[in-house]
C-alpha cells in the first residue's frame, strides 16, 4: 500500500491509504478538535466540530475529518476564519444543550462562543452517540439507542435490554461528554421503579 501525500496547514503529510484526514493529522502531530470521535469506535462524524477545509483541484469545500478519507495532492486547512466560524456556531447550539458540560468550556473560550446566543434547550444531550456506539459496537448488547429524527432527535435506554444488562456494565457513562447519561439513567430507573414513601 503506498504513502499519500497531502499537505496540512501547510506541513507536507505521508499517510496510508484509507487513513481519514483526521487521523492523518494526528499522526503529523495536527490537533483538531472532536467530541464524537474515539479509537476503538467506527468514525460517526456526528459531532461536525472536527470539520475543515479542503482543496480538491482549486475547488474548497467543508468536509468531516474524522470520516472523510485522505487524498493525493489535496491542501487541508484546519483553522480558516471560515471553519472557525463554523465550530463557533456549532458549540452555541450544544450550549443551548448542555451549557455547562466541562468538555465544551475549553472550546467555548477558545472559539468566543456565547453560550446564551440560542434558548436553552434543556435535553443535557448533544448527539454525539457514543454511549449508543459504544453499547453497540464494543459490548455488542444495543441497550441505549437514539429515538426520534432532526431536532426531536434523542437518547433513550431499551428498557427490556436495559434493565438486565445496565445494572452491571456502565462502562457508556464515563464516554458521554456533557455527563448527562448516567442522570438520564438513575432517572429512568426512579421513575421505573418508584420508592415507596
Amino acid at each position: 500500500m503506498s504513502d499519500i501525500l497531502l499537505q496540512i496547514d501547510g506541513k507536507e503529510v505521508r499517510a496510508k491509504e484509507g487513513m481519514t484526514l483526521l487521523a492523518a493529522a494526528k499522526s503529523a502531530g495536527i490537533s483538531i478538535p472532536t467530541l464524537c470521535h474515539r479509537e476503538e469506535l467506527q468514525p460517526f462524524g456526528g459531532c461536525r466540530i472536527c470539520v475543515v477545509e479542503v482543496e480538491v483541484r482549486g475547488w474548497t469545500k467543508i468536509v468531516v475529518s474524522c470520516i472523510y478519507p485522505v487524498e493525493k495532492n489535496i491542501v487541508v486547512r484546519t483553522r480558516s476564519e471560515k471553519i472557525d466560524r463554523i465550530r463557533k456556531m456549532i458549540l452555541e447550539l450544544y450550549l443551548a444543550h448542555a451549557p455547562d458540560a466541562s468538555c465544551l468550556q475549553p472550546l467555548a473560550r477558545e472559539y468566543e462562543a456565547d453560550k446564551d446566543r440560542f434558548d436553552k434547550e434543556a435535553s443535557f444531550c448533544i448527539h454525539c452517540g457514543l454511549c449508543v456506539r459504544y453499547c453497540s459496537e464494543v459490548k455488542k448488547k444495543n441497550a441505549v439507542g437514539f429515538v426520534g429524527r432532526g431536532p426531536s432527535k434523542e437518547i433513550c435506554f431499551v428498557p427490556e435490554i436495559a434493565a438486565k444488562e445496565c445494572w452491571n456494565c456502565k462502562e457508556c457513562f464515563p464516554l458521554c461528554p456533557t455527563e448527562a447519561l448516567q442522570a438520564a439513567y438513575v432517572l429512568i430507573e426512579a421513575l421505573k421503579f418508584p420508592r415507596s414513601s
